[in-house]
């Protein structure tokens, strides 16, 4: 049984909720989406019809509202079926969180109920030629003009950017980075598919081209010069929750696949699920699963709370989670063999997934050297603890050696 601690009943009803839409209308799809590179548009209606897509928007504006362990179980299991649908989630409540958090009360009440009801699909739109995981090289610009801005620059690698109605973008406004809610039908935008990615291939992933791309006054998100500092950094903390508790569902996955798959297969006269080298993989999917798992709920908990560490969690667990998925999809692939590098089984498509995983809303190096400053910070922060000094016996041996 999956390791879940503490969650209410209200959450315990929403994942049977999630878990059985996944089931049913996700998961027997997901590998037919990922040969087209695309989401039908009659299961975008749906997903948008059962409130997924407006779980976090406040009930005010026609939303969920959910609180965070909910939130994160929504993508545990959308994940968990298929990480393409989980990816919208991330992107598309990336932007309804940061109009809610950032907007202004003109901003809220036109955009967030469509973002609600999925009237309206939201694309995050940071990355460029020469800013992935260095955001502070931004090069996109905006001018502003007597009734707005003209924004110019290239957008690389957007998720949904194919299929997205508005996308939150950011351009530096007389040299200070700036958010912007940028319309698809802007004139001087151009959305180009990128086709062929390795892995989350039904993300209907795009390029974007401004040139001289024009948008209202009141299309900045914040205020001028906020953009990285608060607008981006907040939307990329919930991107990194939401990525992290999807690859629980993934990891979930490549144990439910290679327990079923072990437990058929027979080799040398016996199941593979008797081989021992079979069972330390299973092991090691089912220990890594329970505890990513924990570590997301330790995550939810403390930005349910408001509390300052909630940032330092989220980091944690989307390193291990996003880790763990890689290992657990490397090791299904092993234990299916041949047949695991076809297209019969989901497990090669779990390991290309898995690996994007690692690269998107912070690279796997990015947050190991993050995790570290952080924890020579709380290190130095808690002086109650000294290691003891070397005896003067112990001093002698060590000159000695």
């Amino acid at each position: 049984m999956a390791t879940r601690v503490q969650l209410s009943r209200a959450q315990t009803e929403a994942r049977e909720t999630y878990e059985s839409f996944a089931h049913d209308h996700i998961a027997p799809f997901a590998n037919d989406w990922d040969l087209k590179g695309e989401l039908p548009e009659d299961f975008l209606a749906a997903f948008a019809e059962d409130g997924h897509l407006g779980a976090i928007v406040p009930a005010a504006y026609g939303g969920g509202e959910v609180d965070p362990i909910t939130f994160g179980l929504l993508n545990e299991e959308t994940g968990r079926a298929c990480s393409s649908v989980r990816s919208l989630v991330t992107v598309h409540s990336m932007v309804a969180h940061a109009v809610t958090r950032w907007g202004s009360e003109r901003q809220r009440a036109r955009w967030l109920p469509r973002l609600a009801t999925g009237g309206s699909v939201g694309a995050f739109a940071l990355t460029e030629p020469g800013a992935g995981s260095d955001v502070q090289g931004l090069a996109a610009t905006a001018r502003r003009t007597d009734d707005g801005f003209v924004l110019n620059g290239e957008k690389r690698w957007i998720t949904f950017g194919r299929r997205a109605d508005v996308y939150l973008l950011f351009a530096r406004l007389e040299g200070r980075p700036t958010a912007f809610l940028v319309e698809r039908r802007n004139p001087g935008l151009d959305v180009r598919p990128v086709e062929g990615v390795l892995g989350t291939r039904a993300s209907m992933l795009a390029d974007l081209s401004l040139t001289d791309c024009r948008v209202p006054a009141d299309a900045v998100l914040g205020r001028p010069g906020f953009g990285l500092a608060a607008v981006a950094a907040d939307a990329l903390e919930l991107g990194r929750y939401s990525v992290a508790w999807g690859c629980v569902g993934l990891s979930q996955a490549c144990l439910d696949a290679s327990l079923d798959y072990a437990e058929q297969r027979q080799q040398f006269g016996a199941r593979l699920r008797d081989h021992q080298l079979v069972q330390r993989m299973l092991a090691d999917m089912a220990t890594g699963t329970s505890a990513s798992r924990l570590l997301c709920q330790q995550a939810g908990w403390l930005r349910a709370a408001g509390d300052q560490q909630g940032v330092h969690a989220t980091w944690l667990a989307k390193y291990f989670a996003t880790t763990t998925a890689f290992r657990a999809a490397s090791d299904a692939v092993q234990i299916h063999g041949a047949r695991g590098c076809g297209g019969d089984y989901p497990v090669q498509r779990y390991l290309r997934d898995a690996k994007v995983m690692e690269i998107i809303e912070g690279s796997t190096e990015l947050q190991q050297t993050t995790i570290a400053g952080s924890a020579y910070q709380n290190h130095a922060a808690s002086s109650s603890f000294t290691a003891p000094a070397a005896t003067a016996e112990a001093a002698g041996q060590e000159a000695r050696t």
